[in-house]
C-alpha cells in the first residue's frame, strides 16, 4: 500500500524484513516441539536458536539462482548454524507449512491492531450517540424528508453496524488463525502429527483439522470479506456525511482546521474530503473480495496462483482498513453538528413532515383513508409547490387542539430512550 494511506505499526508487518522473522518463528517453533515431543535434544534447539539468522540482501541473492524464495532463506540461516545442526532445520517440512502458519502469525498481529482501531472508533461513535440522543432532527428516505428523528439515533444504527462489523471480523478471525505443519500433500508422511500440534500451541494458533498441502483458502476469503464490510460501514456513514454537508442542506460538517482550503478556486468551500476518500478506498476493499474469493479454487492439492494474489490483497487491506479506521475516527471526533439547521430543516414548508399525524387525525373524524390521505396529500403538495405553510393549510380541516398534537415532535421521539437501553 502507498506510503498516503500507511501506518507504520501496521505496514511493518507485511515488511520483507518482518515476513522473514515470522518464518523463522515458525522453523524454531517446530525443533522446539520436538523437543518438547523427546525427538530432538535441548541442544539442538539452544544451538540453532542462539546462531539462526538471516539477510534480507542475501536471500535475494540466493533467490536469484534458486527462483524459490523459502529455499532462499533456509539456505541463508545455513549458512549460519553449524552444519552439525542445520540437518534440523525444517526436516519433514515443506514450504507452505512455514508459509501458511508464518502468514497466519502475520494476521493475528495485524487483527490485533485492526481490533483495537474498531474499540477506539465504537467507543467515540457511542460516546457522541448518547450525547445527541435527543438533538432533533430530520429523517429521510429516498433522499427525501420523512419524518422527525435524533441524530444520536443516527449515530446509533452506525454503532449497531459497526459492533456487527466487529463480531463477523473476530469470527473470521477464529476461523483462520491455524497452523499447519503436515508436509507434502498434508498427510504427515515424514513428520508426526503431534509435532503440528505441538508447534501450533506454542505460536498460539489452532491445528487445522486438516490441510493439503496449503491451508484451504475459504478462511482467507472470509477474511478478506469481513475486512471488506467493515470498510462498508465505514463507507455507508461517509456517504452521510457527505449528504448533511451539503450547502443546502448544512446539518453536519467535517472539522475544517485552521489554515486548511477547500478548493484552488472557490475560496468559500468546505469539501467533505475526508468522506470521500474514505468512500473510494471502501470501493477497494470490495474489490480485493473478488481476488480473495478467486483464490478458494485452486488445482489439486496445491498450485501457487493464490500466492501472488495474497501478497498485494492481505497487506493492503489490513493497511487500508487500519487507516480507514483512524481517519474515520477522527471525522466523528471532529464532527461539527449543527443543531440550529437541523431543528430548521424539520420546519420547512410549515412542518411538512407531519403529514402522517394529519392523517392519523383525520381518521378520527370518521373519514376513510384514501379521502383523508387525499386531503392531506393535497395540503402538502401546495406548501411544498408553493413555499407554503403546511400547518395552515391544515387549519381548515383540524382543530387547534389537534393541530397542536399533530406537530408535536416529542410524539415522534417517545421510544427513542427505549431503543437507547439497548445499548448501554
Amino acid at each position: 500500500m502507498i506510503e498516503r494511506y500507511s501506518r507504520k505499526e501496521m505496514s511493518e508487518i507485511w515488511e520483507l524484513e518482518k515476513k522473514f522473522s515470522y518464518y523463522l518463528t515458525v522453523e524454531l517453533a517446530v525443533i522446539k516441539a520436538q523437543v518438547e515431543l523427546g525427538n530432538f535434544s535441548t541442544e539442538v534447539y539452544e544451538n540453532i536458536k542462539k546462531t539462526a539468522r538471516f539477510d534480507i540482501k542475501r536471500i535475494d541473492e540466493i533467490e536469484k539462482i534458486t527462483h524459490h524464495d523459502v529455499i532462499a532463506f533456509l539456505e541463508n540461516v545455513n549458512e549460519n548454524v553449524s552444519k552439525e545442526y542445520s540437518p534440523y532445520i525444517h526436516k519433514g517440512l515443506t514450504s507452505s507449512d512455514v508459509i501458511d502458519t508464518a502468514f497466519a502469525l502475520q494476521i493475528k498481529d495485524a487483527s490485533k491492531i485492526i481490533n483495537d482501531d474498531l474499540d477506539k472508533l465504537i467507543e467515540t461513535v457511542k460516546n457522541l450517540a448518547f450525547k445527541h440522543k435527543h438533538t432533533v432532527c430530520l429523517g429521510r428516505s429516498h433522499g427525501m424528508a420523512a419524518e422527525v428523528i435524533t441524530f444520536g439515533f443516527k449515530l446509533l444504527n452506525l454503532l449497531d453496524m459497526l459492533q456487527r462489523a466487529q463480531k463477523r471480523f473476530n469470527y473470521a478471525l477464529f476461523d483462520i488463525l491455524v497452523g499447519q505443519i503436515s508436509g507434502p500433500c498434508g498427510t504427515y508422511s515424514n513428520i508426526d502429527p503431534e509435532v503440528e500440534a505441538k508447534t501450533c500451541e506454542i505460536l498460539g494458533l489452532k491445528s487445522a483439522k486438516i490441510s493439503t498441502q496449503i491451508i484451504a483458502r475459504d478462511r482467507h476469503a472470509a477474511y478478506i470479506q469481513a475486512i471488506s464490510l467493515i470498510g462498508a460501514v465505514i463507507e455507508s456513514f461517509s456517504i452521510e456525511i457527505r449528504h448533511l454537508q451539503r450547502f443546502e442542506v448544512a446539518e453536519v460538517e467535517e472539522g475544517f482546521s485552521k489554515g486548511q482550503k477547500g478548493s484552488s478556486a472557490m475560496p468559500h468551500k468546505k469539501n467533505p474530503v475526508a468522506s470521500e476518500n474514505l468512500s473510494g478506498l471502501a470501493r477497494v476493499l470490495r474489490s480485493n473480495t473478488m481476488s480473495a474469493m478467486e483464490n478458494i479454487a485452486l488445482w489439486h492439492e496445491r498450485d501457487i496462483s493464490h500466492s501472488s494474489v495474497e501478497r498485494i490483497i492481505f497487506p493492503d487491506c489490513t493497511i487500508l482498513i487500519d487507516y480507514m479506521l483512524n481517519r474515520f475516527n477522527s471525522v466523528i471526533s471532529n464532527l461539527v453538528i449543527k443543531e440550529n439547521a437541523m431543528i430548521n430543516n424539520t420546519k420547512k414548508y410549515g412542518g411538512i413532515i407531519y403529514s402522517q399525524s394529519c392523517l392519523l387525525e383525520l381518521l378520527n373524524h370518521n373519514m376513510t383513508r384514501e379521502g383523508a390521505y387525499e386531503i392531506v396529500q393535497k395540503e402538502a403538495l401546495d406548501a411544498f409547490n408553493n413555499n407554503g405553510n403546511f400547518m395552515e393549510n391544515m387549519k381548515k380541516h383540524l382543530s387547534e387542539d389537534e393541530i397542536s398534537k399533530c406537530f408535536n415532535e416529542e410524539k415522534y421521539l417517545k421510544n427513542i430512550d427505549v431503543i437507547f437501553k439497548r445499548f448501554e
